[in-house]
């Protein structure tokens, strides 16, 4: 890579490369800069983007990095880690599911999560955002392990606000999409394992025409062996098992699936959130809407030759996708020995607790899980950010509508290498630069 990106710029065609970093810093828990609505999935809702001006100033960049980092602390939650401790059981989708959005929602699939409100209408799902405190989400009841999401939607304008569709699992696996409203030319992609923070190389801007005002069709499919984010069925981008450090930080885990929008330019939201979000949010111009227009999941049960898939459980800590035993109708499941000794959660358990305005965490799912569950968050993660732009990259692919060849994002760490030591220099000089 051979610049930042400013406040989110589209980059041009000329450019030499077409990925920008932008490191993660986790959001300290005494902020108010998040209501107690769930702010789509912890794990990214609770990050702060701090964003450069330009390569010339990766040294400056960094130092801002250092310094906010040195004033939080990484608090991803879940409500139970299956790699710490034994954690009920993840129910299964086990099948292919639409829904047209036009017409409704499916309550069978998606709940909303607390202080949402959604409408239907001719364009699809309507997710409102018209006051800082909004963050209108729906999360699926039911997991996939290993999968393929196809989701039709128009992202929010309006400088600050973020649409986004993400994938996650109990263990801190996430794949995502996710949409600023003040850039109208491209969408990023993103991945994390375990809740890792430790690296910026996990995210990429990828060109779409106009996603603010028409409709696209966007892609996940996700395989032990890769992720791929498609946009109107061109390839954007894959993620092989092997380049995510060797399989360590590859999502394998069973997901659930979230959308939904949320405020990042709030007037309480520190500087480097606000400028990743492309500045604050004028709120005298609201509602700033985002229409999901339908959506499709097929869960592929584990790639095991199992059908019918009515449980996934955790067989030992490892998080590994070898370890999870598909549970069937009856009982049987595709492992030869089952090492759980879990419980079984209802179809309107939460594994993601939301994050309330002082840091703390709450179980959001209407109903709750059974009283097996511990309630107690589970944080992980450092202190420093992670998922910011790709360090380097090769073509993403063409803009949607313009091509559909497709091409493959992959990064490479010489750019972190260099931020790495600005990094390390900067806190020479962080003391006289506050």
């Amino acid at each position: 890579m051979a610049r930042l990106c400013p406040g989110l710029s589209m980059i041009t065609a000329s450019s030499s490369f077409n990925t920008c970093q932008r490191p993660l810093i986790n959001i300290p828990s005494p902020s108010n800069l998040f209501s107690s609505n769930s702010l789509l999935a912890s794990s990214f809702d609770r990050r702060i983007r701090i964003t450069g001006k330009m390569f010339s100033k990766i040294f400056s960049a960094a130092t801002v990095a250092l310094a906010a980092s040195t004033m939080v602390s990484a608090q991803t939650f879940t409500t139970c880690d299956p790699t710490k401790k034994d954690c009920p059981a993840d129910p299964a989708l086990g099948k292919s599911v639409s829904i047209d959005f036009t017409k409704g929602n499916d309550d069978s699939v998606f709940r909303k999560l607390d202080g949402t409100a959604v409408k239907f209408e001719d364009g699809g799902a309507l997710f409102a955002i018209n006051k800082e405190t909004d963050a209108p989400t729906m999360a699926s009841k039911k997991y996939i392990f290993f999968g393929k999401i196809d989701v039709v939607l128009k992202a929010s304008t309006g400088q600050g606000v973020v649409t986004s569709v993400v994938l996650q699992s109990d263990d801190l696996d996430e794949i995502d999409w996710e949409w600023v409203g003040g850039d109208n030319a491209q969408v990023q992609t993103n991945y994390f394992g375990k809740g890792d923070t430790s690296t910026y190389d996990r995210s990429a801007y990828h060109p779409v025409s106009n996603p603010l005002n028409d409709y696209h069709t966007y892609t996940i499919d996700w395989t032990q062996e890769s992720v791929k984010w498609l946009i109107d069925g061109a390839l954007v981008r894959e993620l092989k098992y092997a380049d995510a450090k060797g399989g360590a930080v590859f999502p394998q885990t069973p997901m659930e699936v979230k959308i939904g929008t949320w405020v990042a330019g709030r007037k309480d939201a520190p500087k480097g959130t606000v400028e990743w979000a492309g500045g604050y949010t004028d709120f005298s111009k609201a509602p700033y809407n985002a229409y999901y227009k339908s959506i499709t999941i097929t869960d592929y049960q584990g790639n095991k030759g199992v059908k019918g898939a009515k449980e996934y459980v955790y067989g030992d800590r490892s998080g590994s996708w070898e370890s999870i035993v598909v549970k069937t109708e009856g009982g049987s499941d595709d492992s030869s020995s089952s090492a759980s000794k879990t419980a079984t959660k209802t179809d309107s358990k939460t594994t993601l607790s939301t994050v309330t305005a002082s840091g703390s965490a709450s179980a959001a799912a209407s109903g709750g899980a059974s009283a097996t569950e511990d309630a107690a968050s589970t944080a992980t993660g450092s202190s420093s950010g992670s998922g910011s732009g790709s360090s380097s990259a090769s073509s993403t692919g063409t803009a949607a509508g313009a091509s559909s060849t497709p091409s493959t994002v992959a990064a490479n760490s010489g750019f972190m290498n260099k931020a790495n030591l600005a990094l390390g220099a900067a806190g020479l000089f962080f003391t006289f630069l506050l």
